[in-house]
């Protein structure tokens, strides 16, 4: 069930989908997109995924500029490697989350929008 509300940034944005399946939404549409597919999201286009399958998902994201990395330092919660489970949590711990991911979005040139 992870994965960004809608949001923009004034930077590029691109992923490669490594591993299961998300929904992803870009510009008001929404298709699902499996292991391989890869998007580009330019500039201060809306966007955002969410794993809705029972899998983990693994993406490879890069940003031009760089920066975005800063932010899921801030906000994440590291794990021991690459191939490691996303950590669990309950429904405060993801409320806490959102809520700070929200507090820093501004900071790193990311605009939310939606819950």
């Amino acid at each position: 069930g992870g994965g960004p509300p809608p949001h923009r940034h004034d930077f590029e944005e691109m992923f490669t989908l490594l591993e299961g399946e998300i929904e992803l939404t870009f510009r008001g549409q929404t298709r699902k997109a499996g292991a391989g597919f890869t998007v580009n999201i330019p500039a201060n286009a809306p966007h955002g995924f969410k794993n809705q399958s029972s899998a983990p998902a693994r993406l490879l994201c890069m940003c031009t500029p760089p920066g975005l990395e800063e932010f899921f330092l801030a906000v994440g919660i590291p794990v021991a490697s690459r191939t490691a489970p996303a950590p669990d949590s309950n429904e405060e711990q993801r409320a806490a989350f959102l809520k700070k991911a929200k507090e820093l979005a501004p900071k790193y040139r990311i605009e939310l929008l939606g819950p």
